[in-house]
């Protein structure tokens, strides 16, 4: 990336985050890995361009995240930028701490890196708990600047910036653009960028996007639910088509699920096998056995509702997956595992 690209990506992020409710002279608190993973990089150098006091945490150190419950309570700040993973494992550890995330004051949270900002379940959870507002973000490092694609403190989902990159909503197979109301994969275009610019780079992501008044003003197309995620990260069940993102939805709508799940694809027999094991927390432990056999009763059914397909659920007791600073890996498919066993068996 040259000289000249980090100016116009600070300075795109600078409007994109004026656009989400930062002021010059507020704090924002960049809450994930500062390494080869561009998205940190560009909310510092955005804050750093809207005149915004930036507080570059960085996360990923065992500690840390306790360490952050303080620095947050002291300096109040105005704006936080992370994974919504990560979002929920701070509030986690704040209340672990006897801290009321809310204490910390923030008015914008904003996220990239994996789906969760534009779903409803997750968004509105993360608002509740920190009384903040959620805006979605992101794209692809290969895209920055990445918040090319972002809501804004009026307009909820991803509006899409396109007098930064020119977004088009694609068929898969034929990249050939789809109408608006239809579902896609993004493909990107630099508009500005000179080093390594991408002329309809495919992402291979799946989203639906759409032209309408957007409750802020801005002109822009919107992507309602945000991106789902990666089309090759979907699997297929009895014929029927699987998102992660999906199930995480139905989970956190949830109340008494715990904050981590499994997604395990397997096959006993002829056919493919979902199951989910996902925590239950601490209030429905407290209310013993019949508590939890309903909850995952529960999440059983609303799971069959949604995907259109059997799901067994475990609940399993709290804190039993680990918490992660980055993107959350929550798919375990053992399908090779099966056949490579059936291959030695002769079967």
């Amino acid at each position: 990336i040259s000289r000249c690209d980090w100016e116009t990506i600070a300075n795109n992020h600078a409007r994109i985050m004026w656009g989400m409710g930062l002021r010059p002279g507020d704090t924002v608190f960049v809450a994930a890995i500062l390494s080869l993973y561009m998205g940190s990089w560009g909310a510092l150098i955005g804050a750093e361009r809207l005149g915004c006091k930036a507080f570059p945490f960085g996360a990923g150190a065992p500690g840390m995240t306790a360490r952050a419950v303080t620095w947050l309570g002291m300096m109040k700040p105005a704006g936080l930028y992370s994974t919504p993973s990560y979002a929920l494992r701070l509030a986690e550890v704040a209340r672990e701490e006897g801290v009321d995330p809310r204490e910390f004051g923030i008015k914008v949270l904003f996220f990239s890196g994996e789906p969760g900002g534009s779903i409803p379940s997750i968004r509105d959870k993360i608002q509740q708990i920190y009384g903040a507002k959620v805006v979605d973000c992101g794209t692809m490092a290969e895209l920055t600047p990445w918040m090319h694609a972002s809501g804004s403190a009026d307009t909820e989902g991803m509006l899409l910036w396109q007098d930064i990159v020119y977004t088009e909503v694609a068929d898969p197979n034929t990249h050939r653009r789809v109408p608006y109301g239809e579902q896609g994969t993004p493909i990107y275009t630099h508009l500005e960028r000179t080093s390594q610019p991408m002329i309809r780079m495919v992402s291979g992501d799946l989203t639906h996007w759409v032209m309408e008044d957007n409750p802020c003003g801005r002109t822009y197309p919107r992507l309602p639910k945000g991106i789902y995620g990666r089309i090759d990260d979907m699997f297929q069940i009895r014929g029927e088509n699987v998102y992660p993102s999906a199930i995480a939805e139905v989970l956190e709508g949830l109340a008494g699920y715990g904050g981590e799940h499994r997604i395990i694809i397997s096959r006993g027999g002829s056919m493919d096998e979902l199951a989910v094991k996902a925590e239950f927390d601490q209030e429905v432990a407290g209310r013993g056995p019949d508590a939890i056999r309903s909850l995952g009763e529960k999440a059983e059914a609303e799971l069959s509702r949604v995907l259109g397909v059997r799901a067994r659920v475990v609940m399993v007791d709290p804190e039993t997956f680990p918490r992660t600073d980055f993107k959350a890996q929550r798919v375990v498919d053992d399908r090779d595992l099966y056949q490579s066993l059936n291959q030695k068996r002769g079967g």
